[in-house]
């Protein structure tokens, strides 16, 4: 098993020396940082599995850092220290998400138990997490990764229709996670340990979907050799969530509805109606408010769906949740092809940060797998993403010519754009990571009009 990675920060070089002294000889991989800023970016490009910061720091405190890093990893576990011990500190340490807080001097004894007790909690959680994948029961909830406004709305208005039986209705492009929302909406809810049943509605036949939905009787139609209860019923007292509502035909649509409203299944071939409570929750990529404009999706079926409404923002809309999403799939795939990743390099993360991800999320996804799976052992490099280089960094201005891609100008300003936000505007880091001097991005700056 590899050893633990822990990131210490304080300004003092003599606890830095010390800490990193003891917990090398106690068989940890030990990284320092001097400053909360000098952690940020080491979290920026790489994992680990726990820090032990200083509260009391010039520029940025420990508790800022804390927070910082709950949005970008949520799984890091956090031990504060601090020479100015108060409970004020320590509840506040404890409230945003610290495992522990310690006292300065710090007593080694005391400091080796709680690290191997975390350490050992760290891996039944892990280890909980993989038998819920395994099981296909992994909290979905956990898979909304993500900080940004958009998000916090997203997960503000999850909390509150959970407790609810309200429909749900679920917009956004293909990819941005209109599954998982649906998930977590289940899980929160007082129907959680009952069924989630998922449906692609695209992906059956129309002639089938009748009674894949409601069932049918022994003899309804060639083929039907016995009773079959049906999604609707089998999802009984759980969630169903109906995927692409939108390729619903306008008979089938007339049969949800009235399902809706009557909370009753008939089954192909037979006269008797069952009763059945499901939560529905539906989501499409598609502008339903167009389609009931066009005529082919019924405008009282969409307002008996749309009771509750959820927008998910496209990645490109929400870039800043770039590193954060990079990281929980880091350590989803380290579980999964057993390595031990550890973060990805700036020049990777920058071009990421600057790409248009047309599929979303769960290209994002694809792209660092198939790194995982053609090699990727210590770090992810810009060499394991060939895709980006060969698909726009930026997404081209509509003209009349659909053809038409962006300059290599264009493409040159976007990227320097963006790893200046990616490393919080210092130029000499941005510079560093696209290869080019700082001269050269003052220049091009002034050229941008930014400067």
């Amino acid at each position: 098993m590899e050893p633990a990675k822990i990131l210490v920060v304080d300004d003092e070089k003599s606890i830095l020396l010390l800490l990193k002294e003891a917990l090398t000889q106690w068989g940890y991989q030990v990284t320092t940082a001097s400053s909360a800023v000098e952690a940020l970016e080491l979290l920026k490009n790489g994992i680990f599995d726990a820090l032990i910061s200083d509260i009391r720091m010039p520029d940025m405190s420990g508790l800022d850092l804390l927070r910082e890093i709950r949005k970008q990893d949520e799984t890091i576990e956090v031990v504060m220290m601090t020479g100015y011990p108060t409970i004020a500190s320590a509840v506040q340490a404890l409230k945003e998400g610290a495992y522990d807080y310690l006292s300065k001097p710090l007593i080694l004894d005391e400091l080796r138990h709680l690290m191997a007790r975390m350490m050992e909690r760290r891996f039944l959680r892990g280890e909980v997490h993989t038998l819920r994948a395994r099981l296909g029961e992994e909290l979905a909830v956990s898979e909304l990764v993500g900080s940004s406004a958009s998000m916090a709305k997203v997960k503000d208005i999850i909390g509150k229709v959970a407790v609810t039986d309200s429909p749900v209705l679920i917009e956004g492009e293909s990819g941005t996670g209109k599954e998982l929302v649906a998930a977590a909406i289940h899980r929160l809810s007082s129907r959680a340990k009952r069924s989630f049943i998922p449906v692609n509605c695209s992906a059956i036949p129309q002639d089938l979907l009748e009674s894949e939905f409601f069932g049918h009787v022994r003899g309804a139609f060639s083929g039907a050799v016995a009773d079959a209860l049906g999604l609707f019923r089998g999802a009984d007292e759980g969630t169903i969530f109906l995927d692409e509502i939108a390729e619903l035909s306008p008979g089938l649509q007339v049969k949800l509805l009235r399902v809706l409203q009557e909370m009753q299944v008939r089954p192909v071939g037979s006269t008797k109606a069952f009763p059945v409570d499901v939560r529905v929750i539906a989501a499409t990529n598609r502008d339903l408010e167009r389609a009931m404009t066009e005529g082919s999706f019924r405008q009282d079926l969409f307002y008996r769906l749309n009771v509750v409404r959820v927008l998910l923002p496209q990645l490109r809309e929400r870039r800043d949740d770039i590193p954060a999403l990079v990281t929980h799939f880091l350590r989803r795939f380290n579980r999964r092809f057993h390595r031990d990743v550890r973060g990805m390099a700036p020049d990777a993360l920058a071009a990421l940060s600057a790409y248009s991800f047309p599929g979303n999320v769960r290209e994002l996804e694809n792209l660092i797998e198939r790194a995982y799976a053609m090699g990727a052992r210590e770090q992810i490099t810009l060499a394991d993403l060939p895709t980006l280089g060969r698909t726009p960094l930026v997404a081209p201005t509509a003209t009349a010519n659909s053809q038409t891609v962006p300059t290599l100008a264009e493409v040159e300003r976007e990227l320097i754009l963006r790893a200046l936000a990616v490393f919080k505007d210092d130029k000499e880091a941005a510079a560093k990571t696209l290869g080019i001097s700082r001269r050269t991005i003052y220049r091009r700056l002034k050229e941008y009009g930014v400067l």
